[in-house]
């Protein structure tokens, strides 16, 4: 998905074994054979061109990471501690970067008043759960 998602654009499999064989020996049977399981998977589509098909993903590495970061968040038997939890891992740019995306989300008109106590309910939330994990999330 690496190499689809690199050009954006439609790449058959003969571009992927080029980009592929500049780092290691792969055979084209093996590339073909990946990219098939991806379309049979729903990741990718494929339309046909001549004898050989040219393949797109069908939605971005962004997209794509966040369905797996929800699907795992939404698996927890509590959310909110595996929020904390996940936000204790980040390093500071990227604490920086989901601030960011969460003011895009909320839009302007969400005042500073409701993140502050969604931020509070969250940690007290995962305090129950993980102690150690909200004392780090909460500064203190």
């Amino acid at each position: 998905m690496t190499r689809v998602w690199k050009w954006n654009r439609p790449v058959t499999v003969r571009e992927v074994l080029e980009d592929l064989q500049q780092e290691r020996s792969i055979a084209y049977t093996t590339v073909m054979t990946v990219l098939d399981n991806l379309h049979q998977k729903g990741w990718v589509r494929r339309e046909a061109e001549g004898r050989a098909y040219r393949y797109e993903a069908v939605s971005t590495r962004a997209a794509y990471s966040a369905a797996l970061m929800n699907d795992a968040w939404t698996q927890s038997d509590n959310p909110a501690a595996a929020l904390v939890a996940f936000f204790g891992m980040m390093s500071p740019q990227q604490r920086e970067a989901l601030r960011d995306a969460v003011r895009i989300v909320q839009g302007p008109e969400t005042p500073a008043v409701e993140n502050a106590a969604a931020e509070n309910a969250v940690a007290e939330n995962a305090a129950t759960e993980n102690p150690a994990a909200a004392e780090g999330a909460t500064g203190g």
